[in-house]
């Protein structure tokens, strides 16, 4: 028997349900919450602020309503016109700026309902769009954040893109709700992939050019490893069955790696993304959404029966995967010269929040920086953004202009501030169970300090912080990773390594910070004062036997 979920969207007439309807209903800032579980399908969440709630109850008032919508940009990759709409966009109707998302994107918080059409509309006017930022569809496609340091970096990019517009769904709802498009009258809709009940839950997928794993290619639905050869893309390993979300508590729910199950050129992969979400499509379970991810499916079925659909479906076996190797997956921080005489400066983004502070004037300096720059601008899926094709010329002037508004962080950053991501968690999140990016510049001091103390300030460690066990942050293939279980408490997970190729293991369970950092800084010494020569944390920690041998190997290639 299909979940409630699934009567929705088949009862949804190609995701249109009733949001008309709750949008226009000035009695409350809210819709119904089956349309809200259609709304993400439009690329938005309806949410509401947590920090007010019981006070607002108190009251007798309705939650503080409001929306997060997102953009889907895949790559990342943006205009400076883009840009400077979407500041409009933040300034106009969203609560706390921009921030960039851990799939290389941007979403706005705190757009009321009335607004809510309006937003969504101007961000289609900048030439971008919401559809299947959110939703039980092919998301946002992720990919190597510098595209340009190569040719063959540039067409793997320029798939990216092909991916993304050929899996987007097809329905005319979108437009009709939000666009004011024509509504189809006497003519039978169709979404020639996904049908009337899309995908059983969402679908990710990320493209990544070795050694630089920063998209985290092994925890998406369908990972695809860029193989170049003679400084030629050749094609692509295909990778299946990552995902990080979990539930505490329940076994049965549990992060994944992909495994690779082999090669495919070019030409055929639209049709190999394609078929692996239609197997999906029909063999993913619908009556418990918490199983119902593309990992659930090749875990039920076997890989090998999978592997073998997948070929059937296609007409052809996959060839043999291709080597290749990962060295790491953080983001290169500074000046990076390009394939074709232009430069691109990353620069750290703590969280991914942009906005205005004394410490530092995001917005107002991006602001800036767009007004006058020739090149274009992308985000990174660790949260933080590149000036992207600048002119040798104008790099001193780009120069000024980051360090007049404190956005050149990433000179003084410890090495472990610059490999953290956090998630959004609280207030709006509802399913946060504790802070994240709210409590980062909070926990960063008290680990400098204690890093500082044992020498290592300068060894990068991959730091995730989640306010629940979802895992937006991708906490599972941090280093030291800390998931939420309830306010002011966190599981400690630890030994993943430095190249996202292991998932990290559970060390302390339900901890508040001062066993947190009793147990880290026990961890640090020995670390420091037993490593080997450039070894990572995470690799020490299995080497010394304070964590046991991952359970699951990495990697899998089925043949």
């Amino acid at each position: 028997m299909p979940s409630h979920f699934e009567q929705i969207k088949i009862d949804s007439r190609f995701l249109r349900g009733g949001i008309a309807a709750g949008l226009a209903d000035p009695v409350t800032g809210a819709i119904s919450e089956d349309d809200n579980k259609l709304l993400k399908f439009h690329g938005s969440y309806q949410q509401d602020d947590r920090d007010i709630r019981d006070e607002r109850r108190r009251q007798k008032l309705e939650p503080a309503y409001a929306f997060m919508v997102r953009a889907r940009l895949p790559g990342g990759v943006m205009t400076t016109a883009q840009w400077l709409a979407f500041d409009r966009i933040a300034t106009d109707y969203a609560s706390s700026g921009l921030r960039i998302t851990t799939r290389q994107t941007f979403q706005w918080h705190g757009i009321i309902k009335r607004d809510l059409k309006p937003t969504i509309a101007a961000i289609n006017a900048a030439l971008a769009s919401t559809i299947a930022a959110c939703g039980d569809v092919n998301r946002n496609v992720v990919c190597n954040s510098n595209p340009v340091e190569s040719q063959a970096h540039e067409e793997a990019y320029a798939w990216s893109v092909r991916l993304s517009e050929h899996l987007k769904p097809k329905t005319r709802a979108y437009h009709e709700l939000w666009l004011d498009g024509e509504k189809l009258v006497g003519e039978e809709e169709v979404e020639p992939l996904y049908g009337p009940t899309y995908l059983p839950r969402k679908f990710k997928i990320g493209l990544a050019i070795p050694p630089l794993n920063d998209v985290d290619v092994f925890a998406q639905d369908l990972g695809l490893i860029a193989i170049i050869e003679h400084g030629r893309l050749v094609g692509f390993n295909a990778a299946i069955g990552g995902g990080m979300g979990a539930s505490h508590g329940d076994p049965s729910t549990y992060p994944r790696l992909a495994d690779v199950i082999g090669f495919v050129p070019p030409e055929q992969l639209l049709a190999l993304a394609e078929t692996v979400i239609a197997v999906q499509r029909d063999w993913g379970d619908r009556e418990e959404r918490k199983h119902a991810r593309l990992k659930y499916t090749i875990d039920r079925h076997g890989l090998a029966v999978f592997k073998a659909e997948l070929e059937q479906r296609l007409g052809y076996a996959l060839q043999p995967a291709r080597a290749f190797r990962f060295d790491h997956n953080g983001d290169r921080y500074g000046w990076v010269e390009g394939h074709a005489g232009y430069w691109h400066l990353t620069l750290q983004v703590e969280a991914g929040r942009l906005f205005d502070t004394a410490a530092h004037t995001w917005l107002s300096g991006m602001r800036e920086l767009a007004s006058v720059h020739t090149g274009d601008i992308r985000l990174t899926c660790n949260q933080n953004l590149i000036i992207a094709n600048v002119a040798a010329a104008e790099r001193e002037r780009i120069d000024t202009i980051v360090a007049r508004h404190g956005m050149d962080g990433y000179r003084k950053h410890s090495a472990i501030r610059q490999h953290a991501v956090a998630c959004v968690a609280l207030p709006t999140c509802g399913l946060a169970m504790a802070e994240s990016e709210r409590y980062l510049p909070q926990l960063l001091p008290k680990l400098e300090a204690l890093l500082d103390r044992h020498g290592l300030i300068d060894t990068p460690i991959l730091l995730r912080l989640s306010g629940c066990p979802n895992g937006c942050s991708r906490p599972y293939l941090g280093e030291i990773a800390l998931i939420g279980r309830a306010p002011g408490r966190y599981d400690l997970r630890l030994g993943a390594d430095f190249s996202g190729q292991r998932l990290n293991q559970l060390h302390r369970e339900n901890i508040d910070e001062a066993v947190l950092l009793e147990a880290l800084e026990q961890l640090f010494a020995r670390y420091a004062g037993e490593r080997a020569v450039g070894e990572h944390f995470g690799d020490f920690l299995l080497r010394a036997g304070i964590l046991g041998r991952p359970r699951q190997i990495p990697l899998k290639v089925v043949a």
